[in-house]
């Protein structure tokens, strides 16, 4: 059975329909007929939906008939070695790079650019972004505000500062069903860089974090 274009849209409205993120902006970036450049960052603890929240920006704006690019660290191989995937399944295709310039050799026509798991990224990709949305491009990304130690992580703190937008999404703390900003480790491993799910890591609130 063929899918038609209107089979893909309509499917594309129920994905939104059933998402339960409530806008916390306006995704508006048309000002007088021409596209603006911005940049918005999504942080936040392991498992507060962080990817699911980038996830559901980039597909508003595949609806919305924009030219998307995605981009995820090559070493992000948790899920799948070229989609970006959520902790819920959700996903989108997306191009694994090594270094935060190649991310610069995308097509002339881009209109939005999104970047999952930006902490893992060299410290080159604010700068990145700041071209990027020199171009007019809408520049959303995606990642750990703080590693496992509870210490900003990698170019975070430094994207934050340039955005237009940022916003924090929390977990549920493991341990008394709080707020939750942190990432517990829960193996013993004590590289910065770990990937894992839940069994590596747990979210908690401030006082949980700290009482072990």
């Amino acid at each position: 059975m063929l899918v038609t274009d209107n089979q893909k849209y309509y499917k594309n409205l129920l994905y939104l329909a059933k998402n339960t993120f409530t806008m916390l902006f306006s995704e508006q970036n048309f000002r007088r007929g021409e596209f603006s450049g911005s940049i918005e960052v999504v942080c936040g603890s392991m498992f507060s939906g962080k990817t699911e929240e980038l996830i559901r920006r980039l597909k508003r704006a595949q609806i919305a008939k924009l030219n998307v690019e995605i981009f995820k660290p090559k070493t992000d191989t948790r899920y799948d070695d070229t989609a970006v995937v959520s902790h819920d399944k959700n996903a989108i295709q997306s191009t694994p790079v090594d270094h935060s310039s190649s991310i610069l050799l995308l097509g002339a026509n881009t209109q939005v650019v999104g970047i999952d798991e930006a902490q893992f990224f060299d410290d080159g990709l604010p700068e990145v972004c700041n071209t990027l949305a020199k171009k007019g491009i809408r520049v959303i990304i995606a990642g750990l505000d703080m590693d496992f130690l509870g210490k900003p992580f990698g170019p975070m703190p430094a994207l934050m500062a340039i955005a237009e937008h940022v916003t924090k999404v929390n977990a549920v703390c493991m341990q008394c069903g709080s707020p939750a900003v942190y990432s517990f480790r829960t193996s013993a491993s004590e590289s910065r860089v770990l990937l894992g799910e839940k069994d590596s890591y747990e979210p908690r609130c401030r006082a949980c974090f700290n009482k072990d």
